[in-house]
């Protein structure tokens, strides 16, 4: 964290230059707000904080973003950029007393002539009370205002506070941007040993965060590794490794995979034996009720959207008439789920979704189809242009509802097979729709 403010009203700003021990991400630090990458919706000459700076004159503001976009930086670049004396205070280590000092020591400067930009960190922490106690200074002048946080606004800062305060929305880094960090940490440290394929990984991983990202370079660095790693050993080296299975019990693991492919593969009497051979060994009967329900969503999924009411079903009359009765109810759901036409579409379109949810990070939805419960989130275009699909003919509006940097994809093939056929017509149905509103 910074020093709580500058020692001295004479020196503008605090001191930019890190030390030559500092971590990569200290190091690597903008010197001019034209260094801040991936935001120049507001660094730049038609910014808010470009045009700002270009008048030579800042007003209170609050920089909402994602973690490692730039906040802190952004801070300090403005201070030295209209030669402000520089004071800051992080929400989770300051207190009242903290506070206090800040604002005696911003009035001495005031009365010396220097104005002061007092920077807060994690600004939603403070409490209603704290966030009270900055109105005073803010209205007289004796502080210029800079606060961040990741946290909305409009939920956790008061609304006399946000009045006086100009909300700036940072973006999370995209890949471009992330990249352009990886390029200048590379121009001060070297080459990277990644292909670039593990670097395009590496990138994915920070999910918009720049601070993180350079965390993890400067992990790599630290090992002064001999050769390139690729994705998987670029996996393997940030991250811990996944415990090896237990194999005490090898019988049992295998008995339930025969089982299992037994299901799959749509052979009853098979099914059954094996179920027969776990449960005459002593096997617990709800170990097996719970591998039965794995299967009627892995490998039936909505082919027979029956089968999971099924082994739920015999799931709780086995709790309900316990051994030997309750077991004929699992008999009952091994049988049906081994005779349902089967389709492993849900599960492939969950493995799908997770990797591109991992890929892409916290892209933010389109604003048509987020909420504006406050008056400054509608004034940002939260909601506007959202059609309510109810209010159509045929109940299906074809709106978009990707992030704009994510085109549609398609994570659920429905098959050929039982229910599954329905679904596909429906599928068709509305994509037909959605060709003929473009």
């Amino acid at each position: 964290m910074d020093d709580l403010f500058a020692p001295d009203p004479a020196s503008a700003a605090a001191d930019l230059s890190p030390a030559a021990d500092a971590p990569l991400a200290d190091r690597l630090r903008p010197r001019s707000l034209g260094e801040v990458i991936g935001q120049d919706h507001l660094t730049g000459p038609d910014g808010a904080i470009g045009r700002m700076v270009a008048a030579g004159r800042l007003s209170s503001m609050i920089l909402w973003g994602p973690p490692g976009t730039g906040k802190t930086s952004i801070a300090r670049l403005l201070a030295a950029a209209t030669g402000m004396r520089y004071a800051a205070v992080s929400a989770v280590f300051s207190g009242v007393a903290d506070l206090r000092k800040v604002f005696a020591a911003a009035e001495d400067a005031r009365r010396a002539g220097h104005r002061t930009l007092l920077f807060v960190d994690e600004i939603h922490r403070f409490n209603r009370a704290q966030q009270d106690g900055f109105l005073p200074y803010v209205e007289s002048g004796a502080v210029t205002l800079v606060g961040a946080t990741t946290e909305n606004p409009s939920f956790e800062l008061n609304a006399a506070l946000l009045s006086r305060a100009q909300v700036l929305v940072l973006k999370r880094l995209d890949d471009a941007a992330l990249g352009n960090l990886l390029d200048r940490a590379e121009a001060l440290e070297g080459p990277l040993p990644l292909t670039a394929e593990a670097r395009a990984a590496l990138v994915a991983s920070a999910d918009g965060d720049g601070r993180f990202l350079l965390g993890q370079a400067e992990t790599i660095y630290s090992a002064r590794l001999d050769a390139p790693l690729d994705p998987a050993a670029l996996g393997q080296f940030l991250q811990r490794r996944v415990a090896v299975y237990d194999k005490d019990r090898e019988g049992h693991y295998n008995l339930i995979s025969a089982l299992h492919k037994a299901v799959r593969g749509s052979d009853p009497q098979a099914a059954l034996y094996y179920m027969a051979r776990m449960l005459v060994a002593g096997e617990d009967p709800l170990f097996l009720a719970r591998r039965l329900v794995r299967m009627a969503v892995e490998d039936i999924g909505l082919a027979d959207p029956q089968a999971l009411p099924q082994c739920m079903a015999a799931m709780e009359a086995y709790r309900f008439l316990g051994s030997p009765e309750g077991e004929l109810a699992l008999v009952q759901a091994c049988l049906y789920i081994a005779v349902a036409p089967k389709s492993n579409a849900a599960y492939m379109a969950q493995k799908a979704a997770w990797k591109a949810a991992k890929e892409t990070g916290s892209l933010m939805p389109p604003m048509n189809i987020v909420n504006a419960p406050t008056g400054m989130m509608e004034k940002l275009g939260y909601g506007k242009g959202y059609t309510y699909d109810h209010d159509t003919p045929e109940g299906f509006s074809g709106d978009n509802y990707w992030p704009d940097n994510l085109p549609p994809q398609t994570f659920y093939e429905p098959v050929e097979r039982g229910f599954e056929r329905e679904v596909r017509k429906r599928l068709d149905y509305w994509d037909r729709l959605r060709k003929e509103r473009r």
